[in-house]
């Protein structure tokens, strides 16, 4: 059995909090249908329609932790930031 990436562990739980949107559900669905050993993996497997809803969301996720002083949560939500483009 696979251990999740931490990364990936603070993005799916950045993206349940959007589980209203069909883009960020189908995401999160596919978060969770799959092994993924690393954020560079995952990232991988996304479309170019993905990544930009990403980009997007990951970078409001960052302001809030910024906002609210979670140091590990920003640098665990960079990682994926940093890979989306």
């Amino acid at each position: 059995m696979n251990i999740i990436d931490q990364t990936l562990l603070y993005l799916r739980e950045s993206l349940a909090n959007y589980s209203e949107n069909d883009l960020c559900k189908g995401i999160y669905e596919k978060l969770e249908a799959n092994q993924y050993e690393s954020e560079e993996e995952f990232v991988q497997n996304l479309s170019d329609k993905e990544m930009a809803y990403l980009d997007s969301l990951v970078e409001r996720e960052l302001n809030y932790a910024k906002n609210v002083g979670d140091e590990t949560r920003v640098d665990e939500l960079t990682e994926v930031y940093e890979l989306l483009f």
